[in-house]
């Protein structure tokens, strides 16, 4: 599908952004461990949350979907049976790295396997730590595992485990595999990650600590099925964050985002670059930190971003360069060379397609300089089957010159549904 962006400016909107995709995925997972019923409101009905859906009632749970709530009928933590077909995950690395740590402490065998760009994710992060618990993943190259593996279930050992890089997914992998292992399993962080997996464990009666930059987790008999109610995605919200910034006269309101503070680097950065974002209304609702944002249009200018702030913002650095190609002076993105293994390599995609609106952005081994101030014009870009790609050009078309067309712009309903008809509506 092709996508037709045009500029705009004054605008003047109230919003409320799709559920968050990372608490959406948990809330499916964690519901189907837990004892009884997990009611869910403001869940993301996109193509990745879809596949955890579709993946857990091939394991043997009833998940029905109303209309403005899912409810998992929770078998509890051994309530899992095994699957007759293979679990498809789709595009979702999330749902693949996961449950990965849940199956491998079952009593069965599950085949995995996903679309062609999951079949180039690497998933020897996972493997490593996981059969270092006693679990066992077997694919075609078993010294660097990629989708399709097998994981023949195994009875698993605690482990203390350092992460190399840092990353959720690995980290929630070891600790929901640590929910059946036999003995304490601990995991320690180079840099704090996105803790949605310790919030929500805990809410439902898992027995997880945070000391310092270790995360404790003791099995536990039971979890027990809670109502929960799924924030407004932040990475979701960021898109009409940069657009508030960069679009003439404008001021948007995002309701209920959820404000994490693992989450919202992306609003120190944009702060950083002189940003005018306010945040009221907050609140705590099931764990998870929940507020207003405001932004108003801003004169931004250059900053570097890096270190401790890019497990906060990973995916939302394409949406940030987009506001580096608006701001006065250079903006620098460092550290980031886990973007070379998302759903495209998004250094190589987010600078190849800048550069076709005019923008003055180049490569680094580890992310980008981007030189601002330079006006965009409207041109065909691609968007690489990458959803956060195809989003972050339609921003910058909203403020380029002229007309921009997004082929394979249906991308987008991996994470949010509605996307483009949210941008006409502005």
């Amino acid at each position: 599908m092709n996508q037709i962006i045009t500029p705009k400016k004054n605008i003047n909107a109230v919003i409320t952004v799709p559920g968050d995709k990372s608490i959406s995925h948990r809330s499916i997972m964690f519901g189907a461990l837990a004892k009884g019923i997990t009611e869910i409101s403001g869940f993301l009905m996109g193509e990745d949350c879809l596949s955890t859906i579709s993946c857990f009632r091939k394991l043997g749970i009833t998940i029905e979907q109303l209309d403005d709530k899912i409810i998992v009928h929770g078998k509890g933590l051994h309530g899992l049976t095994a699957p007759t077909e293979t679990l498809d995950v789709g595009n979702s690395g999330t749902t693949l790295r996961l449950i990965s740590g849940i199956l491998s402490a079952q009593n069965f065998t599950s085949h995995l396997t996903g679309d062609s760009s999951i079949q180039k994710r690497p998933m020897n992060r996972i493997a490593i730590p996981l059969r270092e618990m006693g679990a066992v993943l077997k694919g075609n190259d078993n010294e660097k595992l990629f989708a399709p593996f097998t994981i023949q279930g195994q009875s698993l050992k605690g482990i203390k485990y350092i992460l190399p890089m840092a990353s959720a997914q690995v980290k929630s992998a070891i600790l929901l595999a640590g929910l059946f292992a036999k003995g304490e399993t601990v995991v320690i962080e180079p840099e704090s990650t996105r803790d949605h997996t310790e919030i929500m464990l805990r809410y439902m009666g898992a027995d997880i600590q945070k000391i310092g930059n270790e995360i404790h987790c003791k099995p536990v008999a039971e979890l027990y099925g809670k109502t929960i109610v799924v924030p407004a995605d932040i990475s979701s919200a960021a898109y009409f964050i940069v657009m508030g910034c960069i679009c003439q006269n404008s001021m948007i309101t995002l309701k209920n985002v959820g404000i994490n503070e693992t989450r919202t680097g992306i609003i120190d950065a944009l702060q950083a670059m002189g940003a005018n974002i306010t945040i009221e209304n907050e609140k705590i609702v099931n764990g998870e930190k929940i507020g207003d944002i405001i932004v108003k249009s801003s004169a931004l200018h250059g900053t570097t971003i890096g270190g401790a702030d890019i497990p906060r913002l990973i995916d939302e650095i394409p949406v940030i360069a987009v506001a580096g190609c608006y701001a006065k002076g250079t903006t620098i993105i460092k550290d980031a060379q886990e973007l070379k293994v998302k759903e495209s390599n998004r250094i190589k995609t987010v600078i190849t397609e800048l550069k076709k609106f005019g923008a003055d952005i180049t490569e680094t081994e580890d992310g980008m300089i981007v030189h601002g101030g330079k006006p965009l014009k409207g041109c065909i870009t691609e968007s690489y089957n990458d959803h956060r790609i195809a989003m972050s050009m339609a921003v910058a078309g909203c403020r380029a010159s002229g007309q921009t067309i997004i082929t394979g712009a249906e991308c987008a309903d991996i994470s949010f549904p509605n996307f483009y008809s949210f941008l006409a509506s502005l």
